[in-house]
């Protein structure tokens, strides 16, 4: 089966991934990218004279198939891991966060709703990897409220779910969420310390590296290039629309977003396009601050205030250091809620006056520049039971493979995950008949 020509739908990371390891395996890849860059929610953009990520992304030691990657294109070098600190703005107080310290001394909770807090973040992270299924139909807030009980959830968990998933926060996947706290606790050099990485030049470095890699092993990159059509007859792949062309392609591989799919692949069986067409997901507006001084010390801060609809803030010089001082402040919603459609400044009039209020210092002149990226299809709503009820891989039509970040679940969407999924999706597409 060596040589195949195989499509591959989007350019994202796990894009990329799916088309470096067809490459290095004598397979000639064609990926197609609607964008006119390479790397999805992980494409760099211009920010005045700032090369860096529209959304942020950092790395944990635990980034396994990530860190393989660097070392097989030779970026050892570039990756850097460092101490971070975490924060917590909660009754107009900032105080430290993330460590068995900072939960002893935070103020606003009991010992009591401290102790149960810090035993269920401990018995989460030593839970296996492999062993979440006891999760998988069970709902996380009243997982969470079990353990940690009604004043630590209200404290320090309620805003969390209300101002990322609104309506849908009632109905997610106890799995998913023990995964995200499973992910930060095992980032830890020890318990008191915890260490992120960031790459010299930000994920930019790799993904251009991983495109140099597949057209250096024959494969190509089209960017500017979305793919109309997925051209099937009695029940197998022929091709590809794309540029108002069809090229015969032997399999395609999608890592498109699921929602896309049945406009994609519109003559998939019914079924097949009403499980696609169920799925739902959060969107995202992130705003991104250039500042002449840092906000706080914290690589992440989590808030709970009454006037910030947000879940906390990400302030990513803290961790890669830059000239000019970086904050990332996502606002999530459901993309069908009234305030996505909000033109950019309602968000980045917000996000000011937020950095202010944490910061009494910053002035306005301390705002150097600030833009706002939108994705609309920017997390998957993981409801109880979630990946049985998503489309097999290998979808009952021959040489067709679809999926995104939906299908790592439990895991939480991330560049290594992605890597990880695209490379094993990539070895079954090109060893399947």
């Amino acid at each position: 089966m060596m040589g195949q020509r195989i499509a591959v739908l989007g350019a994202g990371p796990m894009g990329l991934a799916v088309a470096y390891q067809l490459a290095r395996d004598g397979h000639h890849p064609v990926v197609f990218e609607a964008d006119d860059r390479v790397g999805g929610m992980a494409a760099a953009f211009d920010f005045s004279g700032l090369s860096i990520e529209r959304y942020y992304h950092f790395h944990c030691i635990s980034d396994t198939a990530f860190l393989q990657v660097l070392d097989e294109l030779g970026l050892q070098s570039k990756m850097h891991w460092v101490a971070t600190k975490m924060g917590y703005w909660y009754q107009n107080r900032l105080q430290p966060w993330g460590n068995p310290v900072a939960l002893l001394k935070f103020r606003g909770l009991s010992f009591a709703a401290k102790f149960r807090y810090g035993l269920h973040a401990f018995l989460s992270t030593k839970r296996k990897r492999e062993d979440w299924r006891p999760l998988d139909n069970v709902e996380a807030t009243g997982w969470i409220r079990r353990w940690v009980g009604e004043e630590a959830w209200e404290v320090l968990w309620r805003r969390l779910f209300d101002y990322k998933f609104y309506d849908h926060s009632t109905n997610l996947s106890a799995a998913w969420i023990w995964s995200r706290i499973r992910r930060i606790g095992t980032s830890r050099a020890s318990l008191f310390e915890e260490k992120l990485g960031y790459l010299d030049g930000g994920s930019e470095t790799l993904l251009n590296a991983m495109r140099d890699d597949i057209v250096k092993h024959g494969g190509e990159v089209r960017l500017g290039t979305p793919v109309a059509k997925v051209v099937m007859e009695q029940g197998q792949v022929r091709g590809v629309e794309a540029g108002g062309q069809f090229e015969a392609f032997d399999k395609v591989v999608s890592t498109i977003p699921l929602p896309y799919v049945p406009r994609v692949v519109p003559d998939l069986p019914p079924d097949v396009l009403a499980k696609f067409q169920s799925v739902k997901n959060i969107a995202v507006v992130c705003v991104i601050a250039k500042l002449r001084k840092p906000v706080t010390e914290n690589f992440w801060l989590n808030t709970n205030d009454p006037d910030m609809d947000i879940p906390g803030l990400v302030e990513y010089s803290n961790l890669r250091p830059l000239d000019e001082h970086i904050t990332y402040v996502p606002f999530y919603m459901p993309g069908e809620h009234p305030k996505f459609a909000d033109p950019d400044q309602v968000f980045l009039d917000k996000v000011r006056s937020y950095l202010k209020k944490i910061n009494p210092a910053l002035r306005d002149e301390d705002f150097l520049d600030m833009r706002a990226s939108r994705y609309r299809y920017a997390q998957p709503i993981c409801d109880p039971g979630y990946l049985d009820k998503l489309p097999p891989v290998a979808l009952p039509v021959k040489g067709l493979w679809v999926a995104d970040t939906s299908y790592y679940y439990p895991e939480d969407r991330g560049i290594s995950e992605s890597i990880d999924f695209g490379r094993n999706m990539a070895k079954m597409a090109a060893h399947a008949e």
